[in-house]
């Protein structure tokens, strides 16, 4: 009969519940540390990237600080003319700077020319056209020229005959 009511006594009620809480409790206090331990492993890789862009930062930092105290010195440097400082130059290779200068000059000398030719690359056609007129009428005149020359020594032959008669 005591089967069939199937009551439970409270006080094995209340000892099975206080059991699920202790195994609770358990496991809370095993999965703890792991949270902690992957917490601080976490917060240290963060703490390390975080250092090393800290680094980074601080390099550029220090290079902008650097060209900033440099700044009026850049200027001067970038609006003076680098043509007026003298650089120098090894004696070893003094012959080879004559030598330059001198190819210099002659380049110069020669500029004009260049420049004149590079000018009249675009009138080439017209000017091969124009060649060409003045072949022609050259190779009509020397024909003429051979007829008139043909002329003159029959003319001459004529007048060798009639001076001989």
């Amino acid at each position: 009969t005591l089967d069939l009511t199937d009551r439970k006594d409270p006080c094995f009620v209340k000892f099975s519940e206080v059991e699920k809480m202790a195994n609770m409790q358990a496991e809370i206090n095993e999965v703890q540390p792991l949270l902690l331990s992957v917490y601080t492993q976490l917060s240290t890789l963060q703490f390390y990237f975080i250092g090393k862009k800290c680094e980074i930062l601080q390099d550029m930092n220090r290079h902008l600080e650097a060209v900033l105290k440099e700044k009026r010195t850049l200027r001067k440097m970038l609006i003076k003319p680098r043509c007026q400082e003298s650089l120098p130059i090894e004696a070893a290779f003094h012959k080879y700077v004559v030598e330059l200068l001198a190819e210099a000059v002659t380049f110069i000398e020669n500029l004009e020319s260049h420049l004149q030719t590079v000018r009249s690359i675009p009138q080439i056609p017209s000017v091969m056209k124009n060649m060409g007129t003045a072949l022609r009428k050259t190779e009509m005149l020397v024909m003429e020229l051979e007829e008139l020359a043909d002329q003159i020594l029959k003319w001459s032959k004529l007048q060798k005959d009639v001076c001989s008669d």
